[in-house]
């Protein structure tokens, strides 16, 4: 297809432009007293081993890109603020029979945009020069290798984001078949099968997403990996005519996708709802001499664990099979923001997964460029290393490893970018790690 999405930049805006710390250059702040002084120019660690350590970072990095090799390259050039219009051309309607003499109507042409802002991220560790000096290990090189590998794990997680930030949303049947309409409807049993597969690769070919390298692609959890390898139609990556030619993360085949696995990919599960339990129940006494519960409430009793107030305001709960919100709640009672029938000692689950709370998880089926991340100039991964002599204080004391890059992103084609929502004979003992 010739209609694809080009990187419009908008106006610089004053300020915007930014810049990471250079080593040598302006002012530190002092790890210790957060105060900002100043380098000294006349003392550096040789350039070949910060480039050393960068060279051991960026690997460390880049094998934990798993969603944004997939991902369109938006250009952003330095001094062009810090948001990218993403734009494309409209598509046309068929093109209809002419009747003789009569002119036909005009066809609309447009323009479809959307925007992204790059933010920056950072993080870095101290290293006492006693410490450098005496350990047993090498610290320094240790520090680098993990620091990449964090900067590569963030920026991954970032560009998955954008990947379920798209609105088209599929749910995994049931085992006997019935359907499912919403993610708190999903039990361990309602896995991704080779069915459901297929009803995704159609849902994409409905829709004209061009394939990536003549296949599609799926980016999904290990555990959903356990429910699919023992699948009929299963290939696995190292049966490829071609297995020199896989994506980082490649595992296998089945209908047409290219499954790819990533311990990143999304955990839908809440957290706990009290300090000391998972679940709370109901607390409600009997409203009349044969029965005991609520009716059409909002105010919901509970008990079975400790809560503090308002700890659990702006999170989603079931109870029994409804999910509300929980608007404030006491260290006895919720108020939420639909009415709830139900029982004395009706359980109440963290509303954030599946039914009784259970993980859920959510798989990227994709077609090419369907979600774009900015490639911002000067704000790809960087290491930073400073030495004890440039930012360990009058003593010299310490020198840091950090890490630094900018980047952001966007949906780019809807009709590219579906998400399959499923269970897993590990839902119940899966964790939402971004929780």
């Amino acid at each position: 297809m010739k209609n694809e999405w080009h990187g419009i930049l908008m106006a610089p805006d004053a300020g915007a432009q930014g810049g990471y710390p250079v080593a040598n250059t302006g002012n530190y702040t002092n790890a210790n007293t957060g105060s900002a002084e100043a380098f000294d120019s006349s003392n550096t660690m040789e350039p070949q081993i910060k480039a050393w350590y960068n060279t051991e970072a960026l690997e460390n990095a880049r094998s934990n890109h798993i969603f944004a090799q997939f991902a369109k390259n938006i250009p952003l050039p330095e001094h062009h603020g810090m948001t990218v219009e993403m734009r494309k051309a409209n598509t046309f309607g068929d093109v209809p029979r002419l009747q003789e003499g009569v002119i036909p109507d005009g066809q609309k042409f447009g323009y479809s945009a959307v925007q992204a802002t790059v933010y920056e991220y950072g993080a870095y560790t101290p290293l006492g020069r006693r410490l450098q000096r005496h350990a047993v290990d090498p610290v320094a090189q240790d520090a680098a290798e993990e620091m990449g590998a964090a900067g590569g794990n963030t920026q991954d997680k970032i560009a998955r984001n954008v990947a379920l930030s798209g609105s088209n949303v599929m749910y995994c049947d049931k085992a006997n078949g019935d359907a499912v309409t919403s993610r708190s409807q999903l039990t361990s049993g309602c896995v991704l099968t080779p069915t459901m597969v297929n009803r995704a690769v159609t849902w994409l070919k409905k829709h004209k997403a061009p394939k990536i390298n003549g296949k599609y692609v799926a980016i999904v959890h290990p555990s959903v990996t356990y429910d699919l390898r023992e699948t009929n139609g299963w290939i696995n990556a190292h049966e490829y005519a071609h297995p020199e030619e896989i994506y980082n993360g490649e595992i296998g085949e089945l209908h047409g996708v290219r499954f790819i696995e990533s311990d990143n990919a999304k955990v839908y599960r809440g957290k706990p709802l009290a300090s000391d339990a998972t679940n709370l129940a109901v607390n409600a006494p009997a409203h009349d001499a044969v029965s005991a519960g609520l009716s059409a409430a909002t105010t919901i009793p509970f008990d079975g664990g400790t809560v503090a107030s308002n700890a659990l305001k702006g999170r989603y709960v079931l109870i029994g099979s409804q999910k509300v919100k929980v608007t404030a709640n006491t260290d006895s009672q919720l108020t939420v923001d639909a009415s709830v029938t139900c029982d004395d000692n009706t359980v109440i689950y963290p509303g954030e997964g599946g039914a009784e709370g259970i993980a859920v998880y959510g798989c990227i089926f994709l077609g090419r460029n369907a979600f774009g991340v900015i490639d911002v100039d000067g704000g790809s991964l960087e290491v930073i290393v400073k030495t004890p002599e440039e930012a360990g204080g009058p003593l010299n004391q310490f020198g840091t490893i950090g890490v630094y890059f900018e980047t952001g992103g966007g949906v780019l084609y809807e009709e590219r970018l579906l998400r399959v929502e499923c269970g897993s004979f590990y839902s119940t003992e899966d964790e939402d790690a971004d929780e």
